[in-house]
């Protein structure tokens, strides 16, 4: 799968535009591009990178990519990232990595949008294959739970025991909701939850998907039949 992954990561090379700022997404496929573009740099490739989470500055630091502070403002030329589920209207859910919150904010702050993934994260409808990430504020968790559990079953995210916290100290609950007709409503009614920081849900922001499938890489792109 790793092999997938990584072709889908070179693939991604083409979108980049030498010059550029590049918007670097997290979690294992993003991890490969920045490896993939820390190679290119190295070479005499002119990019500058944004991150989005701490484990993303720190792989791209080692590979060598210029990084822009995490202030802000930034007018970023493309960002790269993954994905945990793509529907066939090219929506998305993420935070698997726990740092959706962080690629929603440089996913809106990007000219365009580039996503990689292998064949295994394709489905019909969102929620079909991976719940939804929700970013919750410590305070009163059990209360922002009982609240989303309106709209599927939440799971507080734990790793080898211990409650898995986001580079900004928050807590995550992976909403299973089952195949979702209409994501953006559902986004909306989630965020508008007290204590709810962001949701993985991301509608309508992907412009170009690529996929690894087997020997290719196949490029899909928003609004093209």
């Amino acid at each position: 799968m790793t092999d997938a992954k990584r072709e889908a990561a070179i693939a991604a090379l083409d979108e980049v535009t030498p010059g550029g700022t590049i918007g670097l997404g997290s979690g294992s496929t993003a991890a490969l591009f920045v490896e993939e573009l820390g190679k290119r740099v190295r070479a005499g490739l002119s990019v500058v990178g944004v991150p989005t989470s701490e484990s993303t500055r720190e792989l791209a630091t080692r590979c060598g990519i210029p990084l822009l502070d995490d202030d802000g403002p930034w007018a970023i030329d493309v960002n790269v990232d993954g994905a945990d589920e793509v529907s066939a209207g090219l929506d998305l859910i993420k935070g698997g990595g726990a740092a959706h919150t962080r690629e929603k904010i440089v996913n809106y702050a990007s000219r365009r949008n580039v996503i990689i993934v292998d064949a295994s994260k394709t489905s019909h409808r969102l929620g079909e294959r991976w719940p939804v990430p929700i970013e919750v504020l410590p305070f009163a968790h059990r209360t922002t739970e009982a609240h989303l559990a309106r709209y599927g079953k939440p799971v507080l995210r734990r790793r080898d025991g211990a409650v898995v916290r986001t580079d900004a100290g928050n807590v995550i609950y992976d909403l299973a909701t089952g195949p979702i007709d209409l994501p953006a409503e559902m986004d909306v009614r989630l965020r508008a939850i007290p204590g709810v920081v962001e949701t993985g849900l991301f509608v309508g922001r992907a412009d170009v998907v690529l996929v690894a499938d087997g020997e290719r890489v196949r490029r899909l792109v928003r609004g093209s039949d």
